[in-house]
């Protein structure tokens, strides 16, 4: 079991009817593809008609933001909500309110969210092309910390969120250079904001933590490099997956399901615009959005690399069960296989898009 001090906690707070093919009349969802009574099977292939009057609440900013530099968001043919919402706790909670249809993450808050009773799954898959060269985390040290590489961290006091990445990024990290938990002090601290970890490490409440690897590390460097602050490479493990998820029971719902095919389409078609335009993406979201200078939006935009939409999950799925296993073992959860985790109805959906948004920009 993992030993933690908790400082913090996360504040939570289509005209045409489906097919009757596509439909039980009894039933409970389970991981098998069962449906409610009622509703769509999990097995069944998904609805491609959206009926008027369907709406989604999505959290998702960055797609958000295409859709509306590119003014696709106009004829989307379902309404909606955009629910401002980041970090895989936040979106746990909205799903378990029910006020949320689709949340992004990265691998670990769906894991979380099967652990804590509330049954997802993911319909897109991201990654990145070369996942070594551009990691999504790095190991920031505090400026008083005393820490200079990885090896120094035994005995030090570490950020750490179970439910997030962040906390699948310190344990490998940890094994990669031959440390346990035991070695260490985890500081349960979730990351609910860029700023979280970085001003708990100014203030010396911690000594390391995983952050970003863009702006707010470069940032942070800048800021407090001169007084002893770090930037580590974790090591060579992958740690780019995204992916967004959704509730189970909102697949099983016919209008849903197929708005939600025609979301992942639109999705898929965003991340080939933000790869086909990246000046344009720089300019339209990290300048006039996220407020960075044109210097910083470059920078973003490097050190993330290229995306790649797979046309098979399968390294995704493996890259899933590795961290189901991983965080199982730690926090004494029970593990489960990945594959349950995945709709693969949407898999070719997201790929064709994104191909051919690819081939036509």
């Amino acid at each position: 079991m993992l030993r933690a001090k908790a400082i913090g906690r996360v504040a939570v707070a289509l005209v045409l009817a489906a097919p009757v093919a596509y439909f039980l009349a009894a039933g409970k969802p389970d991981a098998g593809g069962g449906a409610r009574a009622g509703g769509l099977s999990l097995a069944a292939d998904l609805p491609e008609a959206v009926p008027p009057g369907v709406s989604l609440s999505i959290g998702d900013p960055t797609t958000q933001k295409v859709l509306q530099i590119t003014g696709w968001e106009r004829s989307l043919p379902f309404r909606v909500n955009w629910v401002h919402m980041t970090g895989g706790p936040a979106v746990t909670e909205a799903f378990h309110a029910k006020a949320l249809d689709v949340g992004v993450a990265a691998d670990i808050p769906p894991i979380h969210a099967v652990w804590v009773g509330m049954p997802v799954k993911i319909i897109a898959v991201a990654q990145r092309q070369d996942p070594i060269a551009h990691p999504a985390w790095v190991i920031a040290t505090g400026p008083k910390s005393g820490v200079r590489t990885l090896d120094d961290l035994r005995g030090k006091r570490i950020a750490f969120s179970p439910g997030q990445v962040q906390g699948e990024v310190v344990l490998r990290a940890l094994a990669e250079h031959h440390l346990t938990p035991s070695d260490v002090t985890l500081v349960e601290m979730p990351s609910t904001g860029a700023d979280v970890y970085i001003n708990a490490l100014a203030s010396a409440q911690i000594d390391a933590a995983p952050i970003a690897n863009g702006v707010a590390a470069r940032h942070y460097l800048q800021n407090f490099g001169k007084d002893g602050a770090r930037l580590l490479a974790h090591g060579p493990f992958r740690d780019d997956l995204s992916d967004l998820y959704v509730r189970t029971e909102t697949l099983q719902d016919p209008a849903k399901a197929a708005a939600l095919r025609r979301y992942v389409e639109l999705w898929a078609r965003a991340q080939a615009w933000i790869e086909t335009h990246p000046d344009a993406w720089a300019a339209g979201y990290y300048q006039k959005d996220q407020r960075l200078s044109a210097d910083d939006a470059r920078y973003v935009i490097k050190v993330t690399g290229v995306r790649d939409i797979p046309r098979d999950w399968g390294s995704a799925v493996a890259q899933e069960q590795g961290a189901i296993d991983l965080m199982a073992r730690q926090t004494g959860r029970k593990a489960f296989p990945a594959a349950d985790l995945f709709d693969r109805r949407f898999q070719p959906v997201a790929a064709n898009a994104y191909a051919a948004a690819v081939a036509h920009p």
